[in-house]
């Protein structure tokens, strides 16, 4: 009975979903509950337009749908996830603390401005060293920004990355840095997401790899939250059949589920 605690409606700029239809599908696929993390990324680049979020109307309307449709045996909670850039951290802390948030996951979009998920990213450099530059940007970004629950999706941006042997090799030639990472993380007793949108875009583990989740739980991590990632209702809980294996070989017993902004530990079966 686990939650999916990333996902996006049509509050996000680049999803349609119905609130909903997501609510529906989380409870037909017999989840225990799910927290809405609609994005706002502050400063994004005009020519995307991508998360641009109705402050005023999002928490005010998804609480209201939680409270309708929450029961004694499934949970809606709402949560942001926010890109986060050194620049933004007042305007970022602004926006989180104006809504009494369940969760929120703090994400790495932008590289010095540029989204990976676009081709213009990657036209720039090599693609093990734009990489290794994402990577920096999540230490600075977690070294200026504290105010986030998990952080999201670790090696997103290796899910665009054109070569197949550079998109399944996110640890290794990085390890310095992500150990670096993942000890800032454990410092501030924050969680790390396990999200298997990643196994949705060719890559063959969920973001991050195991690898660095077991590296994670050698450091001394204990909180792991998961999401899908789910932007249409298709994708609510997708290959979560998967994450009790490969969470229990990689030292995981529970998943943490922010509620109010505190983590309530559950079983991973």
């Amino acid at each position: 009975m686990l939650w999916d605690n990333h996902m996006h409606c049509n509050f996000s700029g680049d999803s349609d979903a119905n609130p909903i239809d997501m609510i529906n599908a989380s409870k037909e696929k017999h989840l225990s509950g799910i927290t809405f993390t609609d994005h706002l990324d502050i400063d994004y680049p005009k020519e995307y337009g991508f998360f641009d979020l109705d402050l005023e109307h999002y928490y005010p309307s998804q609480h209201k749908l939680a409270m309708e449709n929450s029961s004694s045996n499934f949970t809606i909670l709402t949560g942001l996830e926010i890109g986060i850039q050194p620049h933004i951290k007042d305007e970022c802390n602004k926006a989180i603390n104006g809504y009494p948030y369940d969760f929120i996951i703090g994400s790495t979009h932008l590289v010095d401005k540029w989204d990976p998920y676009f081709d213009s990213f990657w036209e720039r450099d090599s693609e093990e060293n734009l990489l290794k530059r994402y990577y920096e940007c999540i230490l600075e970004n977690i070294t200026v920004f504290t105010n986030f629950d998990s952080v999201g999706h670790l090696d997103y941006a290796f899910r665009y990355a054109k070569s197949e042997a550079v998109k399944n090799n996110t640890h290794k030639p990085y390890a310095d840095i992500i150990d670096a990472i993942l000890e800032r993380i454990i410092k501030l007793d924050k969680a790390l997401e396990v999200n298997t949108a990643a196994l949705r875009k060719g890559m063959k583990g969920p973001n991050p790899a195991t690898s660095i989740i077991k590296r994670y739980r050698e450091l001394g991590g204990k909180l792991i939250t998961l999401g899908a990632d789910a932007h249409t209702p298709e994708d609510v809980a997708a290959d979560f059949d998967r994450l009790p294996e490969i969470l229990n070989n990689c030292g995981f017993k529970e998943f943490a589920v922010y509620q109010k902004r505190k983590p309530m530990l559950y079983p991973l079966g």
